[in-house]
């Protein structure tokens, strides 16, 4: 049994290793993306310290719409750290790709020009780790890479299931590949329950992801050429609303119609939440067109299941327990070099033994 396993564990390392090893790199930057792009563009992603209070929504849009007529906007992100920009969501008219700027929330100062996705280095960093660059087909190949580490991670806790006996045994005095063991084994048994919990939180977007495109029928794709919400309706009127209806509630996505049809999204988090729960644990819609409330959604009074998937978020980026679980998660994302590394260097000192017993069954059939 151990040998079939260990058989497996080989095996898949071969299988994944390299791309896995990018998506691993990748998602330990994302885990501090911000602070990369602090530090690669801060005239964009930094406004200071506040002084005042934010200016309304409704000014900001005004202000936005009157600088870009031909564009409409279609998402605008806030931030809960008070010196980070708004990240604004936009669609030309007559296109029907969108595109991303900032914000000064505090003085309606746009600090960039509309940019195409994968313009920044951390969002073509964003699209290496979900898809791969290579768009559905990269989404496809990083949901089954997930499910493979899932069962690396498992195969290697089962051969190792007796690990506490010699968990931080490393034999310094001993042959490269008796120490090379012990770290491996070491790196391997430490990190397991993170990359198992990447792995899953990962395929089960992806998966999902896949299920929608595929399942989403063929059509041309909707062309930008008017505003499709009534621009008499005060957006900082539904978030009050939004406030009143969930006590404590702090809004983190406004999303306005990109096609006929769609409601006016309000999303944010409540204060003193479940710590799993992210900053879009609360849900509202309104009618793009009357502002009459639709939906009202507080992920607390979901079902255990929707609670457990929502939870996957903070999960996956390790924002959890705030700077220190993310930096556990950032080195556990460069754990996969370290194993493949030693992996690839027991093989290799493996081989005169491989090599001798393959003599010897030779030499065993010749007779």
């Amino acid at each position: 049994m151990n040998r079939i396993l260990f058989n497996i564990h080989r095996v898949l390392a071969f299988l994944i290793c390299l791309p896995l090893l990018l998506i691993c790199v990748s998602g330990s930057a994302l885990v501090f993306k911000h602070e990369l792009d602090s530090i690669l563009m801060p005239e964009r992603v930094l406004v200071g310290e506040a002084t005042a209070t934010r200016l309304p929504f409704d000014t900001l849009l005004q202000s936005f719409n009157s600088h870009y007529p031909g564009y409409e906007v279609t998402g605008w992100r806030i931030f809960a750290k008070p010196n980070r920009s708004d990240l604004v969501y936009v669609m030309a008219h007559g296109g029907s790709d969108w595109s991303s700027l900032f914000v000064d929330p505090y003085t309606a100062k746009i600090l960039s020009p509309p940019q195409p996705p994968r313009y920044y280095l951390t969002d073509a960093l964003r699209e290496l780790h979900y898809q791969l660059l290579l768009g559905k087909v990269g989404l496809f190949i990083a949901a089954l890479l997930a499910v493979l580490m899932c069962l690396q991670a498992i195969t290697g806790l089962i051969l190792h299931r007796k690990f506490w006996k010699v968990l931080f045994t490393l034999r310094f005095q001993a042959r490269p590949i008796i120490y090379l063991g012990d770290m491996h084994k070491l790196v391997g048994v430490l990190v397991s329950p993170v990359l198992l919990v990447l792995g899953v939180t990962g395929a089960y977007w992806n998966i999902n992801q896949l299920i929608y495109s595929v399942a989403q029928p063929l059509a041309a794709p909707y062309i930008v050429d008017q505003r499709l919400y009534n621009s008499s309706l005060s957006v900082d009127a539904l978030v009050a609303e939004s406030r009143k209806r969930f006590p404590g509630f702090e809004v983190s996505f406004i999303a306005l119609p990109a096609k006929p049809g769609y409601a006016i999204n309000v999303l944010g988090g409540r204060d003193r939440q479940n710590p799993f729960f992210s900053e879009f644990s609360v849900s509202l819609s309104y009618h793009a067109q009357t502002g009459v409330l639709i939906t009202a959604r507080d992920i607390q009074d979901a079902e255990l299941g929707d609670q457990i998937t929502h939870s996957f978020r903070r999960l996956h980026f390790g924002d959890v327990a705030g700077l220190g679980s993310r930096m556990i998660w950032a080195l556990v994302g460069f754990s996969p070099l370290a194993l493949m590394l030693s992996g690839l260097s027991m093989y290799y000192l493996r081989r005169p033994v491989r090599k001798r017993i393959a003599e010897r069954r030779r030499e065993g059939r010749a007779q």
